[in-house]
């Protein structure tokens, strides 16, 4: 299962899930310190800023994050919990688990997924450029853009609380 946090809720998260692996989705990592029960190499990091659109002096979500991600989801062997997380918890950590959950059952109906996301967390406002990049790399033709949309913005939030998103 997937775990989504914020990353002050990072330590406590990876504590109580027993999670072995991580991905932090965060461009300054100067405040992050990877828990000790994580080994570096169960340990990603896209460095990213939450944006949409290219901004001078900010990072935007693009393929290599993305492939990224997808590569170390897959690799994941699902014997512990995965926690992904961002600043807030609210937009890059939630379209992580999004796209995880997506490349991790190609079978299973978007919109079923994202409904499952909004039920789980009343904040999540996933980062519709990394969704839009993962639907493209996965072959969902325009299916991910269109179920994130379809649940619409999560309430306004500085942080959410954390979740689990289960993946069948």
């Amino acid at each position: 299962m997937i775990h989504v946090c914020s990353l002050a809720r990072l330590q406590e998260t990876v504590e109580t899930t027993g999670a072995l692996h991580i991905v932090t989705l965060m461009k300054d990592i100067d405040r992050l310190e990877r828990p000790r029960s994580i080994a570096p190499n169960n340990h990603l990091i896209l460095s990213m800023d939450d944006i949409t659109a290219p901004m001078d002096g900010y990072t935007i979500p693009c393929d290599d994050h993305v492939t990224a991600l997808v590569t170390f989801v897959r690799g994941w062997n699902r014997a512990k919990p995965l926690v992904l997380h961002c600043y807030a918890g609210i937009s890059r950590s939630t379209a992580a688990a999004y796209v995880a959950a997506c490349a991790l059952n190609p079978r299973r109906d978007e919109g079923a997924i994202a409904r499952e996301l909004r039920r789980v967390s009343a904040t999540a406002t996933p980062n519709i450029r990394i969704v839009a990049l993962a639907d493209r790399m996965l072959g969902r033709d325009g299916r991910m853009v269109t179920a994130i949309e379809a649940i619409g913005r999560g309430t306004i939030a500085y942080e959410a609380d954390p979740f689990r998103l289960e993946l069948e």
